[in-house]
């Protein structure tokens, strides 16, 4: 009756064993490092450059350290485990020393940082610790104002450049153009207005032209007067909000933070929390940091291989390319990176590696323009980081080139990859100022983990010692199944990598409340079935069985409670959410599978069981009193 199979015991004992394996490294905490990322996006770090890091390591005369370098999509790092913060310091000053000899123009990021402390067998079976939030594990909290007014005209200016170039195209002869206010105005000839007005409706779908006449009443001139739309301006804001996001994400990736919190607050405004920074400065510098795009044609009155002894005339500028080449660059640019809509890793005809570039229909109409009567000639693609400009890539102009076209001669898939990746980068849509700044320490931190982790065991302390003095051996088997309901909770949240946070943790000591009432359920469920005169093995048998359904119910509603505030809240809520949906799931399993399994594993083999230790249990007695007047008078009392 009470027998579980071999295979249900092999289930919770596998279970048990990953629940054991996986939550093991939280208890190891994290030591201080240092790491090394690339400054500029086009360096990348690479494995050789481990070789420099443990050279200026050894020459610090830093014993007990650890350097290894990993693999990421932005082109990988480098992270120097060390003994102490005094340590990390001294390490940090020698690889910036050593590495970024030009401070006006660093190549690399050097960042204090932390790495979890899991022993090597661990890590080698993917048993990592959670993440910890900002609140746990100390950092940086940035809440940033975006400039949507600046966004708005960047693109009206744009807009302003597009309609120059096409009227010029169009042979369409206007005044200049005048900007104020998002507001855009020009004078026209009178016969032309109505050709211009079709050409703008056509052509231009974000602002809406209005014909005045000219404020010269002798003038025959009318003027055209534009203004964005409602729509446009909220898509534009939007736009530059999402990019923004985008783009911070991939910086903050230099400083390696683990869970980095970017996140909308608002209309116009960008939360950023980054636990484990210790380097406020370098993450304000990385964040703040700008890029743009610029395509340019070269000068090619200067001869190639002479660039440097050659002066540059005054309508050119000298750049460097890959492994620092010199190229002549015309100043007029031909394209921003505003045209590129996007930029794909490809092959060409001949089945080489190449990068496919999609363009705005403006800048394809300017592409074609510009490259009409260039065929044969080199154009250069550069990028613009910190006010410094290093070309990308120079290419021939094999014919004439529209919105759509590819650049070939790449050598390999993975340099082809790296150029599109660079040529979808580019600037923040809109600029940003930092308007609240707030820095955890990790002492705080510290403080914090400590406490939630005291109220844990405080509290699984108490609930162990009421358990067993109150039901005895069931008891025991209780605290036992809740103690794998914990070990499971932080194995699930380990393996999904959830950041904790101190909302979190008031979930999972939610969860061990939980987790205990539905054993209290079970096992007061067996006690009157016991008061009901069953049998102990048929009394537990139905006291599992139907105690089942009342812990099923009672878990749903909880847990539709909990999904309602991980679909509508934010932030901590959410956190909480998680964290309380998955305890639910897991006191589940280890108040009923687990329990009954200790259970049947212990009182299941006795054929003939008389009396099982589960406290003190009270039953119903009835004494016969003498007749009374022709009648029978019975009392009920309870005896143990």
């Amino acid at each position: 009756m009470n027998r579980y199979p071999l295979w249900k015991y092999l289930i919770i004992l596998i279970v048990v064993i990953v629940a054991v394996l996986y939550s093991v490294p939280n208890l190891f905490g994290e030591q201080p490092a240092v790491q090394v990322s690339s400054a500029k996006a086009t360096l990348k770090v690479e494995p050789s450059l481990l070789a420099k890091v443990n050279e200026l390591i050894l020459a610090s005369k830093v014993i007990n350290t650890t350097a290894e370098y990993q693999a990421t999509a932005q082109g990988g790092t480098i992270k120097v485990r060390v003994k102490n913060e005094v340590d990390q310091k001294i390490v940090k000053a020698a690889l910036e020393a050593g590495l970024n000899p030009d401070k006006e123009d660093e190549a690399y990021t050097v960042a204090l940082n932390l790495l979890p402390a899991t022993p090597k067998f661990l890590q080698a079976i993917g048993a990592k610790p959670m993440y910890l939030g900002l609140d746990l594990r100390g950092g940086v909290h940035f809440l940033m104002q975006v400039d949507m007014n600046g966004a708005v005209d960047k693109r009206i200016k744009g807009l302003a450049s597009d309609i120059r170039t096409f009227l010029a195209r169009e042979k369409l002869r206007h005044g200049s153009l005048t900007l104020s206010s998002n507001r855009l105005e020009f004078l026209a000839r009178v016969e032309f207005k109505d050709k211009i007005a079709a050409a703008l409706k056509d052509n231009i779908k974000q602002i809406v032209f209005v014909e005045q006449p000219d404020t010269n009443p002798d003038s025959s001139n009318v003027r055209f007067v534009g203004q964005l739309t409602k729509q446009a301006i909220q898509d534009i804001k939007s736009n530059a909000l999402k990019k923004n996001i985008e783009t911070l994400n991939k910086r903050v990736n230099e400083l390696g933070v683990a869970e980095p919190v970017i996140q909308q607050q608002g209309d116009d405004r960008i939360v950023v929390q980054l636990p484990g920074v210790q380097d406020v400065a370098k993450a304000k510098d990385i964040i703040g940091r700008t890029a743009t795009l610029e395509v340019r044609m070269v000068d090619e009155s200067i001869t190639r291989g002479t660039e440097l002894f050659t002066p540059t005339p005054f309508e050119s500028e000298l750049f460097t390319s890959g492994n620092s080449v010199p190229v002549v660059l015309y100043k007029d640019v031909v394209l921003t990176g505003d045209s590129i809509v996007d930029a794909t890793a490809s092959f060409d005809q001949n089945q080489q590696p190449a990068v496919s570039l999609d363009l705005t229909t403006e800048g394809g109409k300017t592409m074609s323009q510009t490259t009409s009567d260039k065929i044969g000639k080199s154009m250069a693609v550069v990028l613009f980081e910190k006010n410094k400009g290093e070309v990308l890539t120079v290419a021939t102009i094999q014919s004439e080139l529209s919105s759509k076209f590819q650049i070939t001669g790449m050598g390999s898939a993975q340099a082809s990859a790296d150029l599109a990746l660079l040529m979808r980068a580019g600037s923040l849509a809109a600029p940003m100022d930092i308007i609240e700044e707030r820095t955890i320490g990790p002492s705080l931190g510290a403080d914090n983990i400590q406490k939630g982790y005291n109220s844990m065991i405080y509290g699984f302390t108490a609930i162990a010692v009421f358990m067993i003095a109150y039901y005895l051996l069931f008891g025991v088997f209780s605290v036992i199944a809740l103690g794998i309901n914990m070990a499971l909770l932080f194995a699930i949240l380990s393996i999904l990598q959830a950041t904790l946070t101190l909302p979190g943790m008031a979930a999972i000591a939610l969860a061990l409340g939980m987790a205990i009432d539905a054993n209290v359920l079970i096992n007061e469920r067996i006690r009157e079935e016991l008061r009901a005169g069953a049998k102990p093995q048929e009394a537990i048998h139905i006291g599992f069985e139907r105690a089942f359904a009342t812990i099923l119910d009672s878990n749903i509603t909880t847990l539709i409670a909990g999904i309602a505030l991980l679909a509508f809240g934010s932030g901590p809520i959410r956190g909480f959410a998680v964290v309380h949906c998955l305890g639910i799931l897991t006191s589940m399993f280890s108040a009923v599978m687990v329990a009954r399994g200790l259970v049947n594993w212990w009182y299941g083999r006795q054929k003939k069981l008389t009396r099982i230790s589960i406290g003190q249990i009270w039953r119903a007695e009835t004494i016969v009193l003498p007749e009374v007047s022709g009648t029978n008078t019975s009392i009920t009392t309870h005896a143990s």
